[in-house]
């Protein structure tokens, strides 16, 4: 872990720049092909070695994509190393799940009710069709299905953001959804009560968007959002109590 020397980390650090400036001088787009390993370390004045370790680091961190036998290109730019980062948070330590998920759900909360207004007004006869639909599955399949309900879920909340139009927002909002499906489990299990509260509060939430409810819309969010501060506070007052 500490074998590397301090000058071959700085020049690995720089390489890393040296291709993010790359990309932005050249302005180019998720998808476009960067030029060969030999083309940057001329362009960079690096070594094979350092090209490539930038390119591991960057690889990761889903600004470039190895497409091996093809070549290097511009990633994605997706919340992936966010995610991973908030999920290892998230599962370090019991006080650390309470915590991270009680900001998950605020943040969550906050981009939906700030962005109420837009959303209400921008969803379409179709996309507000689609999540009936989706509540109808929530209600088909129950939590005790597993992987069907927490998709349901996790397509409503994207379709909820999606007319938008903004890109970023959208990543937020499914990075944070992600990394709660993967600590909340840490919690104690949903329970039927739980299951019927959820779904009545997704069925609320869609039917105060077609009536073009604003008020509505925001309060069945707040609805939808209590019962899990209400579980991640009782969790977290069971854990005090066992210290």
């Amino acid at each position: 872990m500490s074998g590397a020397k301090p000058g071959r980390q700085l020049l690995r650090q720089e390489v890393v720049e040296g291709i993010k400036r790359y990309i932005l001088e050249e302005r180019l787009r998720p998808g476009d092909p960067l030029p060969t390993e030999p083309a940057l370390c001329e362009a960079l004045g690096a070594s094979r070695s350092s090209v490539r370790e930038a390119v591991k680091i960057l690889n990761a961190l889903d600004i470039v994509e190895v497409r091996h036998g093809h070549g290097t290109y511009v990633g994605r730019l997706s919340l992936s190393a966010l995610v991973e980062s908030l999920t290892f948070r998230g599962l370090l330590s019991p006080g650390d799940d309470f915590q991270v998920l009680a900001d998950l759900v605020d943040v969550r909360e906050l981009v939906e009710r700030g962005m109420a207004d837009r959303i209400v007004t921008t969803l379409s006869v179709g996309q507000l069709d689609a999540l009936d639909r989706l509540v109808a599955a929530m209600r088909d399949q129950g939590a005790g299905e597993g992987r069907g309900f927490v998709e349901a879920d996790r397509a409503f909340h994207a379709l909820l953001v999606e007319p938008l139009g903004n890109e970023l927002i959208e990543q937020l909002s499914m990075a944070f959804w992600d990394v709660y499906a993967i600590v909340a489990p840490h919690l104690d299990g949903f329970t039927h009560a739980d299951e019927t509260e959820t779904i009545a509060a997704h069925q609320s939430i869609v039917d105060a968007a077609r009536a073009g409810d604003v008020a509505g819309f925001m309060k069945s969010l707040g609805e939808h959002y209590a019962p899990v501060r209400r579980r991640i506070f009782e969790a977290r007052a069971r854990d005090a109590a066992q210290v």
